[in-house]
């Protein structure tokens, strides 16, 4: 997708707050950040990690010197298998105005070598937000793929699929009633965009989306029914 259209769509669906969290890669957050200067859209720097057990972790952050801490580690934990355009199709990075800049050679779609505890503290030390992605997706998600929510380390925020509501998936699962469930567009296509959870923040950063996840100091979130 081009920056300059995601911004656009992004706006035209009255969202003011996105974040760009391709898999197992970011150089694009930054043209998209970029892109959205001098509009009302904020846009996040973000990542979305996929573990070694299958698990994809949203990966979300304040500055694009952060990012680029976890890209490093996140590019040294993925196998060192070249792309194959004709099979797997390009991955391109782009600049603010969509044009191509250069290839990602690496095959993105492998999992890194990070467990999922591993990548919890990874992203936790460089003082980001992680919350496991589509939770109840048989596909990638953490129910499925571990069996259970880790005990170990202390998520308080879980993210559901577009297609269910937070009833349903907890109706489906009632582990999950110890969390903050969100529900985002997992947007891969422009028509994707869905803006279901509303945040009620000061200011647009990690540390007020974890407040208002974990609905403290007036901080609070909802999702559209």
């Amino acid at each position: 997708m081009i920056p300059p259209l995601i911004v656009r769509k992004a706006l035209e669906c009255n969202i003011n707050l996105i974040a760009i969290t391709d898999h197992n890669a970011s150089e694009n957050a930054q043209a998209v950040m970029r892109a959205a200067q001098g509009t009302p859209l904020t846009v996040l720097p973000g990542i979305e990690l996929q573990t070694k057990e299958e698990v994809h972790c949203l990966c979300i952050f304040d500055t694009q010197e952060q990012l680029a801490e976890i890209q490093k580690l996140v590019d040294e934990k993925l196998p060192k298998i070249p792309n194959n355009i004709e099979i797997f199709g390009e991955q391109f990075i782009v600049d603010h105005t969509g044009d191509f800049i250069k290839r990602k050679e690496t095959l993105l779609l492998n999992s890194t070598n990070f467990s999922f505890e591993e990548a919890y503290h990874v992203v936790n030390d460089l003082k980001g937000l992680f919350i496991p992605a589509h939770v109840n997706r048989k596909a990638f998600g953490v129910i499925y793929n571990l069996g259970f929510i880790p005990s170990t380390i202390p998520l308080f925020a879980l993210e559901i699929s577009r297609h269910i509501s937070p009833e349903e998936a907890i109706s489906l699962h009632p582990q999950l009633c110890n969390f903050s469930i969100i529900q985002n567009g997992d947007v891969h296509f422009l028509d994707d965009f869905l803006g279901a959870t509303t945040f009620y923040i000061n200011k647009p950063t990690v540390d007020e989306l974890t407040l208002a996840l974990k609905r403290k100091n007036g901080r609070n979130f909802k999702v559209k029914r």
